[in-house]
């Protein structure tokens, strides 16, 4: 069973503090002024990728859905608003009945975005929809910067899997969402048991440095791992000496040892020794998995060394670099009355410095090649092209207030790798380069 398919709560009472001041307080101005319901339009979307990335990576839909299922002002909320007079009585009886009853479409988790690409649009009265503005950033800017780390480490790596062990290196529950975020990525497993509990993610590990320390000897570590977690464990051998510690290891747990880590040191070198090592000792199926400070250079700089898996932590958590996707929540269209038949009116901040952005209720599309291979990103407010209307991006993910594009973590774990295949070749460079695909605005 895979547990994101239940909609379990996050590991808070509401999602509604996750809030910005400002949102309440242009609800209740709003409230006042007889504009709150006005049917709106909000999109998610960046105005650039982080520097030299080719593309972005869509992660933490499924959290943004849980979020807004979790979206309630509850007593102990309300009385802390009350307390801090951050609203009116109105206000706060406003937000005692607030459910999100709106509608919300998006690139589905895992597919890759460009600049301009309308990410998430959230339709609903601009008091309903202005309020998600705070925790929706929160997680797609996260999880999406974790995914396109993680979807890069993943190219680097080849058909070598990607173990995730960052949950030393940030927020407790920033680490399951990171965890999670990998996974999509292309990583196959974790070490943090929240992320395997919560959403199904395969779980490793075995010791560290402290658990050889506490022994005696190297030898008496390695010999109490092995009678415990047997003869297939990974044993970590460069606390002392790296030869040294291979050749207690083998002969310790003979030609069937799982595998040896290595965790400092030169590790395109050490991985040619090891490997010749365990070799000559007979343990030509011993693995060797390498960890300390890898980011995708680092992946792809060991493409020739003999090693079966590598351990990422703090590079993968904090975005390799780009910990933020700048994502923006803007408004793009609303009614001029309040009224759900009213006709959308397009609208959009003007300014200097490059953060202008495209008014319209927008569909995106990713038109092909004559091989099948994506050439444009497409985005536009009026009708849909007949040769675009299949190749459309946008999902229902919320109708009426209802989660309707729940789905398994796999599913968009298996998406990014279709989508990515999909990209021209030049997506999968480490080198700097501008986005693989220009947007073009119909």
């Amino acid at each position: 069973m895979n547990t994101a398919d239940l909609g379990l709560p996050v590991t808070v009472p509401s999602t509604a503090l996750f809030t910005d001041r400002y949102e309440l307080t242009m609800l209740q101005a709003a409230l006042r002024a007889g504009t709150a319901d006005r049917p709106s339009v909000f999109e998610v979307f960046t105005r650039r990728l982080p520097e030299g990335r080719r593309y972005g990576v869509v992660g933490g839909t499924g959290r943004v859905l849980d979020a807004v299922e979790n979206f309630r002002f509850d007593s102990g909320v309300l009385d802390f608003l009350a307390a801090q007079r951050i609203v009116d009585e109105p206000t706060l009886a406003w937000l005692a009945d607030y459910r999100f009853r709106g509608d919300i479409w998006g690139y589905p988790e895992g597919e890759v975005y460009f600049p301009g690409s309308p990410v998430l649009r959230v339709e609903g009265t601009f008091a309903e929809a202005v309020l998600l503005e705070t925790v929706v950033l929160s997680i797609l800017n996260h999880d999406s910067a974790v995914a396109a780390a993680a979807s890069r480490m993943a190219v680097a790596a080849g058909d070598r899997p990607l173990i995730e062990m960052g949950a030393r290196r940030t927020h407790e529950l920033a680490a399951v969402a990171a965890a999670r975020a990998a996974y999509v990525g292309g990583f196959a497993s974790t070490s943090d048991l929240a992320a395997g509990f919560r959403y199904n993610i395969p779980t490793v590990g075995t010791s560290a440095h402290a658990f050889t320390l506490l022994h005696d000897s190297e030898r008496d570590a390695f010999t109490a791992q092995v009678a415990s977690l047997g003869k297939g464990t990974t044993l970590l051998v460069d606390t002392y000496d790296v030869a040294e510690a291979v050749r207690t290891a083998v002969d310790l747990a003979g030609p069937d040892l799982g595998a040896v880590r290595i965790d400092s040191g030169d590790l395109l070198l050490l991985a040619h020794r090891v490997r010749q090592q365990l070799d000559d000792l007979g343990a030509e199926k011993t693995k060797i998995v390498v960890t300390s400070d890898l980011d995708e250079y680092a992946i792809a700089s060991l493409a020739a060394a003999p090693v079966n898996a590598y351990g990422v932590g703090t590079q993968l958590v904090t975005g390799s670099g780009h910990p933020t996707c700048a994502m923006v929540y803007k408004l793009v269209a609303r009614a001029g009355g309040g009224g759900p038949d009213m006709p959308l009116e397009p609208v959009a901040k003007k300014s200097l410095g490059g953060k202008t952005s495209v008014g319209g209720r927008k569909w995106a599309a990713r038109r092909l090649d004559a091989d099948g291979v994506a050439e444009a990103e497409v985005i536009g407010s009026g009708p849909v092209p007949d040769e675009l209307v299949d190749r459309q991006l946008l999902v229902e993910l919320v109708r009426g207030g209802k989660i309707v594009g729940r789905e398994p973590l796999d599913a968009a774990r298996d998406r990014h790798i279709a989508a990515r295949a999909g990209l021209p070749m030049s997506a999968t460079q480490l080198s700097r380069g501008e986005p693989v695909l220009p947007t073009e605005y119909l």
